[in-house]
Order: structure tokens, then sequence, then C-alpha cells
């Protein structure tokens, strides 16, 4: 087992991805604090409980778990949090960042409580737990006068590209990639990784969604179980050297992420005059589409 005797957190773990991960991990030996706020997809309204559930399943195979509900982008919340997996289990070794909701808007008809709503789950949760987290990761190194263990897997989306209908959601998840790129340079001298993924599943925030159809007794592509493997392996020892990185993920398919990187240069002598900037640029996109091509329409609310 690859995770046996570690101690994870995997936030918003009561269903879809978060649970599948939660088992996943279990079975590769982690015991597993199950966070979930047990609420509807758009965090308004209470949710019939599932994280027992989920922790019940662990511990029918063998496992070790626990529940915790509560807010992930409440500060003091976060904090408790990562003190009650070292207090229930005796240390931390792995944090998953799953909790999310959605309120999805155009631009033009974006409400400012539907901004921060979700920029608080999403950007605010993944921050204030990975705070929490990588505090005691670098406390318990300088305890130990040397690098420790510890994994941060956070979850971004294909929404980050540019998703029409999720200016929220996709500014919060290409904040998380540009969090987690952050947090894996601060804590790297502590042999701290942290990574995140852009899962394409058939979850709760994506069952409106047709095109994905319903689960068959063939292998389902789409099934949240798919992406629970590359989680568990970015959780494990074998990930040492894997950090700063974001992963798509669907299937039977993993892509790594190339990082941002220069298209084209235009350069003149000097500072450029605006009308001469203006003709280049405008020579330069007369062939090519206003919109970049890095939004294909799979990117999903995940």
């Amino acid at each position: 087992m690859l995770l046996e005797g570690k101690v994870a957190i995997i936030t918003g773990s009561g269903r879809g991805l978060g649970r599948a991960e939660a088992l996943e991990l279990g079975r590769q030996g982690a015991r597993v604090i199950v966070q979930d706020l047990e609420v509807t997809r758009d965090g308004a309204t209470p949710a019939d409980s599932a994280s027992e559930q989920v922790a019940e399943e662990i511990r029918a195979a063998g496992g070790e778990a626990a529940v915790s509900h509560g807010d992930v982008a409440d500060w003091d919340y976060a904090h408790n949090l990562v003190q009650f997996a070292v207090d229930t289990f005796g240390s931390l070794d792995i944090l998953v960042n799953n909790a999310g909701i959605l309120r999805d808007r155009m631009i033009f008809n974006l409400g400012e409580d539907e901004w921060d709503a979700v920029m608080r789950v999403h950007l605010k949760g993944h921050a204030a737990t990975s705070r929490w987290a990588t505090g005691y990761w670098r406390d318990k190194s300088k305890q130990a006068d040397g690098p420790v263990y510890g994994r941060i897997v956070n979850t971004s989306s294909e929404a980050m590209f540019g998703s029409p209908g999720q200016p929220n959601y996709g500014a919060a998840k290409a904040g998380i990639a540009a969090l987690t790129i952050s947090t894996a340079r601060a804590v790297q001298r502590y042999g701290v990784t942290a990574n995140a993924i852009a899962p394409r599943a058939r979850t709760r925030m994506t069952e409106d969604l047709g095109f994905m159809g319903d689960a068959t007794d063939g292998f389902d592509p789409w099934a949240p179980e798919n992406v629970a493997p590359l989680v568990a392996t970015l959780a494990s020892p074998a990930a040492a050297n894997i950090s700063g990185q974001v992963f798509i993920v669907y299937g039977g398919m993993v892509n790594v992420l190339a990082g941002p990187s220069i298209d084209q240069r235009f350069d003149t002598e000097g500072r450029w005059e605006t009308e001469a900037l203006a003709a280049k640029l405008e020579s330069f996109f007369a062939t090519r589409r206003p919109i970049d091509d890095g939004f294909t329409g799979t990117a999903l609310a995940m």
C-alpha cells in the first residue's frame, strides 16, 4: 500500500471526486479525515449527511477514518481541521482540497455575491487549509532539522482557460493553479510538494451537463474513480520529485500542462509608437481567431 500509515485530510469528500479520493487513499493505507460542509452544490442549503457514510466505507474495508464538518474558508476552522487530524491520528501528511460550489453566470449577469461566494469557497478555502498544513510541516521540519513528508493536491479545472459562463469559477480555478505553484516553491525546502489536478468527471457539480450520459456496465470515462489514482500517486512517496505541476485527468488519460510560454515577440528600436504597434498587431492577428483556442469547449465545472 503506497500510503500505509499516512494521515490525509480530504475536503469536500462526502460525495463525487472527494469521496472517490477518500476511498482510494484509504485503500492505499492512509488514515483519512473525511471533511465536508454538507450543503447543496450552490452552498446555500443543508444536504443529507454523506461524510459518515464515506468514513464507514473506509472502516468496513479495514481502514481508519474520522469525520469533520465545517467551512474550509473559515481561517479558524481550517486551523482546527489540521489540528483535528494531528490530535486524532498523531500527524498530518497529506492535504487534498476539493471543496467547492457553483454560481454560474455570464460576466454581464454576475452578481457581487455570486463572485464573492465562489472565490471564498474555492480560492480562499484552498488557501486557508494550505496555510495551516504548510505551517504545521514547516514547524515539524524545524524540529526535525530537515525535510519532512508533506503532500498537497489541489483541485483546479479546465474552466481556468476561460469557460464563458463561469467567470467567477474560472478565475478561482486559475487562482488555485497559481496558488499551487507558489506553494510548491515556498515549501520545497521542507520536503513538501504541491500539485493541482483539473479533472473531468460526472459529479453533483456536473450533473446538468447532458453530454456525459449515464454510467454504463462497461468502462465509464466520466467516473470520479478514474481521478483517484492520480491523487493517490501525487500523495505518495513516488511523487517526491513532482511538484508545482498541473494535471488534466479524465478516463484513462493524464496530461501534464506546460507553463505559460511566449507565442510571438515584437521588437522595435527604443519605444514603440502607438500607430506602428497597432499596425503590427492588427496585421499579425488578422489571420488568427480573436480568442485563443486554449478553451476547447471541454472545460467543465469540476
